[in-house]
């Protein structure tokens, strides 16, 4: 009994995990594409973080330094066509 509550609880932290590393590149890969459109420099990010902020108040990570890594996350392995298949398995605190 234990083993089955311990294994699924694992599986769940793993989706929820696989989620968030999903979401993270996609708002990484927003914003660097939002950084190629855009004539202020990353003052953009500023007004992403503030408006995300209104929206969602009290949420964590989404901050300037927190959008600023995502994007850095996705600039980073974008390019990279055997990593970037292999994204959503990265472990993050698991």
């Amino acid at each position: 009994m234990i083993n089955i509550i311990n294994t699924a609880r694992e599986n769940a932290l793993k989706k929820v995990n696989e989620e968030l590393i999903s979401m993270y590149w996609q708002v990484g890969e927003y914003l660097h594409e939002e950084s190629q459109r855009s004539s202020f420099g990353e003052s953009y990010i500023d007004s992403i973080a503030k408006e995300i902020q209104e929206e969602f108040p009290g949420i964590k990570g989404f901050n300037r330094r927190g959008l600023y890594r995502m994007k850095q996350f996705y600039e980073t392995y974008a390019e990279n066509d055997v990593v970037t298949p292999l994204v959503t398995q990265i472990s993050y605190g698991l």
